[in-house]
């Protein structure tokens, strides 16, 4: 069912987080909902004020990495965004969008672990052996993904599989600018007392074809973020992002089997509240400012 339409918009896509909209003039308007997604679910009930979180880290982060790439904001205040998304709403610049995850890992975790343990490497880039979850990798790799369909899942491929499907150029640039960027970003979060293990980006073309960085940027939706004080390699990392929903939906409390058809279960209300402060934790040590100060104003 798509979302009401306020006047003036056309609605054209809803993720398992965002509602696209075009306006009159052909902008978009991109609004984070407060819908949360784990193992290719989205799962119920909704993180309150999560869609405001993701969108005040954004603009942080777009200001913090304006100098080293363009970015598809426009504005969060346009008259043109409904009251009702003020806050959660970004007026952008419409891309032609690349159909790759660039992700960059910084650390080994995630479906970085299993590729490792399987042969060695990850998205056909080797590693060293005998390295542990959590360990420090030598030097940040790119480990792009492919964009997966509403229910499908993203799948890790190569760095040829991307030159083959945007060309060698593009995917150089790509990769240079997914490290460049993800270098910057967890040289900041490290000032923090952040670990930035490994983040996603999303990057498209605007109509002088330049590569713009779009959607979402470092929040804890798209990336791994652990306190630098608690890093332990070889145990799972506490953490600020919604791994720990992927924890609690793979322990015996949820009772839940990841390898049937079956929908998770519903979050309880305890798992629901930790998840929104850890979410407003991350953003508050990470940019220095108050959320309540994001809402009021």
């Amino acid at each position: 069912m798509s979302p009401h339409v306020p006047d003036g918009l056309s609605h054209l896509h809803s993720g398992k987080v965002r509602d696209l909209y075009r306006t009159p003039e052909g902008r978009l308007l991109m609004v984070a909902s407060d819908r949360i997604s784990a193992f290719d679910f989205v799962l119920t009930p909704t993180i309150p004020d999560k869609g405001r979180i993701l969108t005040a880290m954004t603009v942080w982060w777009f200001e913090q990495l304006a100098d080293l790439v363009p970015n598809h904001m426009i504005s969060v205040d346009d008259p043109l965004i409904p009251a009702q998304w003020r806050g959660r709403a970004m007026l952008c610049t419409p891309l032609q969008m690349l159909p790759v995850e660039a992700v960059a890992r910084g650390y080994l975790a995630g479906s970085g672990v299993v590729e490792y343990r399987a042969g060695g490497a990850v998205c056909g880039v080797p590693l060293p052996p005998g390295l542990v979850d959590g360990d420090r990798l030598p030097e940040p790799i790119f480990t792009p993904a492919t964009k997966a369909d509403l229910g499908e899942h993203d799948e890790n491929v190569s760095f040829e599989r991307v030159a083959a499907t945007v060309g060698t150029a593009t995917a150089t640039k790509l990769r240079d600018l997914t490290l460049a960027v993800y270098s910057r970003a967890a040289e900041i979060a490290a000032s923090k007392g952040i670990i930035l293990a490994d983040t996603k980006f999303e990057f498209g073309f605007d109509t002088a074809g330049t590569l713009v960085l779009g959607d979402e940027v470092l929040t804890p939706d798209s990336s791994r973020f652990w306190p630098a004080d608690q890093w332990t390699p070889g145990t799972t990392q506490p953490s600020y992002d919604k791994q720990f929903i992927r924890d609690w939906l793979t322990s015996p409390a949820a009772g839940w089997d990841r390898a049937s058809d079956t929908p998770p279960p519903a979050l309880p209300a305890d798992v629901v509240a930790a998840t929104r402060a850890k979410y407003i934790e991350a953003y508050e040590r990470l940019t220095g400012l108050r959320f309540s100060d994001w809402i009021d104003g």
